[in-house]
């Protein structure tokens, strides 16, 4: 089958799959991007797959050509000659045609393709019709439509043109001597439509009006006219209801359409083609990327959001008070059980239960909202400087719409953000394991206090029997110093050297695990970031990358 040849446009063959791939090409990208897509274009697009549906599912193979102009330019005398026989009405009050009506080529029944096209006025063709209007081939499947007229006073006329023009397979721009440059054709027909030039036909009308020179010269204007508005490789056929002139070469290029019965899958995929590219007007040629961790700026900032520094100076002061109470002198170290407990102060003191397999992080993942106080006006405007870096970057040479679902996919007021930051803190153990030292310093200090308890209670031993004049008891000396007050003084006072130096190890201690969290913290945080900020972000700019692979799939034609 050769390729469909329309108005001088050479255009290969459309095969229904390569039509269906268009068409679901552009329904995935309505479904992908529609949302960041122009509201305008998305509902024609929509319509336009339905068209494209309701068409392909229509059975026959007819061609659906419509002869479309303005008032007085003998469209229906045209119409009555291509036809030959006197269907349209013709009147001297203009415009006559309020309605399109219908002439069928063929005995295949064209009913339900014109209930589609919503055309009422029909007439089949008989053989006998058209009989001083011999062409190569046969016209059997055409069907062809005399519109109202597009530039009408009166409005349901022009709309009822506008209506059926959307649904047709080929176009017959209809024009006269007078009104070939008329601006409404030009620029609301013909240059809207130049997607469409291999089912486009240009007909200059009424050649019977001018001299042959004077017609040849308007010909020749009016082809330069269709160049500006695209079709570049446009024929103009010259024409006159009254003598015949042109009507043969007219219905034999519409008979060649019908022959080739692709006008209507050309028709459907140049309507991708069309709006495929308006919409990809809404869409960049490239997307910025996200891909890798957070960078820091984003995830201090999310820290300090989340009071970060406010667990992190707990942790060091758990450490201490847990070191104090096991270190710590023996006869003081109880005093710290009175201070309130910094870590059960913001709900982060669930310790590990005494259940195989469950551990500390697990326990507090219970208990649901930590006590951390909220982040200051600081705080948050930090993370909105930090949130708004990131989403600047990635939308750098975006579309508006586009640039405005990378900013909401980074909100900084989503609560879930916050959520999560505090689930991120609390889910963390912020308890490792006891040092070693704090067993040796606990047995340290068990040891020399029940040193010096032995020696106070052999002083008040002694201090008894001098009191009641028994006899004294031995007692054994170094130099001057007996071994009862060598005992009481020496157990106090290397307690207290031995908690003075457990004191020391404990600041050094809770200097290495408030890095230790801090460490673990910042990895949380970065996924925190990760999920809920760059994971968004990296949405959208996937979708917005598929949109416009998809549109670039549905454009090619």
């Amino acid at each position: 089958m050769s390729p469909l040849r329309m108005g001088g446009a050479l255009a290969s063959l459309v095969t229904g799959e390569e039509l269906a791939d268009q068409a679901a090409a552009l329904r995935e990208a309505l479904q992908t991007g529609g949302r960041e897509l122009d509201p305008g274009q998305v509902d024609h697009a929509v319509n336009l797959a339905d068209k494209i549906r309701e068409r392909t599912s229509l059975a026959g193979g007819h061609t659906v050509v419509a002869l479309a102009g303005a008032t007085g330019s003998g469209k229906s005398s045209l119409f009555n000659a291509i036809v030959g026989a006197p269907v349209a009405k013709i009147g001297a009050r203009r415009p006559t045609t309020a309605a399109a009506s219908a002439a069928v080529w063929g005995e295949e029944p064209a009913g339900p393709l014109l209930d589609w096209l919503g055309v009422a006025a029909r007439h089949q063709v008989e053989a006998t019709d058209g009989a001083d209007t011999p062409v190569l081939g046969r016209l059997d499947g055409l069907v062809l439509l005399d519109l109202p007229d597009f530039d009408s006073r009166v409005d349901a006329h022009r709309e009822e043109a506008r209506r059926v023009l959307e649904l047709v397979d080929v176009f017959v721009w209809v024009t006269d001597p007078q009104k070939y440059a008329d601006a409404l054709l030009h620029d609301d027909y013909v240059a809207a439509l130049a997607t469409h030039d291999a089912v486009t036909l240009v007909v200059l009308n009424q050649s019977d009006r001018l001299p042959p020179e004077a017609m040849a010269a308007c010909r020749e204007d009016l082809r330069q006219l269709l160049v500006r508005d695209g079709l570049t490789g446009a024929q103009v056929y010259l024409t006159s209801a009254t003598t015949g002139e042109g009507v043969p070469e007219l219905t034999q290029r519409m008979a060649n359409a019908v022959a080739g019965a692709n006008a209507a899958r050309h028709r459907l995929s140049a309507d991708v083609v069309s709006v495929a590219t308006r919409l990809r007007a809404g869409v960049a040629d490239t997307e910025g990327s996200v891909e890798g961790e957070a960078d820091g700026r984003l995830v201090e900032a999310l820290s300090r959001s989340a009071g970060v520094p406010v667990v992190l100076d707990a942790v060091g002061e758990d450490y201490r008070r847990q070191s104090a109470q096991v270190g710590g002198w023996l006869f003081t170290r109880w005093v710290p059980r009175f201070r309130a407990d910094p870590l059960a102060r913001l709900r982060l003191d669930k310790a590990v239960v005494p259940m195989k397999g469950v551990g500390e992080s697990d326990v507090r993942a219970v208990v649901g909202r930590s006590s951390i106080p909220p982040p200051s006006p600081t705080a948050r405007a930090a993370v909105a400087l930090a949130l708004r870096a990131v989403t600047d970057d990635a939308a750098r040479g975006l579309p508006a719409r586009w640039a405005h679902a990378v900013a909401d996919a980074a909100d900084p007021d989503d609560p879930g953000l916050a959520d999560a930051l505090d689930q991120a803190v609390l889910h963390l153990p912020l308890r490792g394991r006891s040092p070693r030292w704090w067993n040796v310093m606990g047995v340290l200090q068990w040891v020399f206090g029940l040193t010096a308890i032995a020696g106070a209670l052999w002083l008040g031993a002694l201090g008894v029997v001098g009191w009641l004049q028994l006899p004294p008891l031995p007692t054994p000396a170094i130099g001057q110093l007996p071994w009862p007050f060598l005992l009481f003084v020496g157990g106090l006072v290397v307690g207290l050297l031995v908690a003075g130096v457990s004191r020391l190890f404990a600041r050094i201690g809770a200097r290495r695990r408030v890095a230790s969290v801090r460490k673990r913290i910042r990895l949380a945080i970065a996924e925190v970031a990760r999920v809920r900020v760059l994971t968004p972000v990296a949405q959208v700019l996937g979708r917005h990358r598929r949109t416009r692979e998809l549109l670039d799939q549905a454009r090619r034609s």
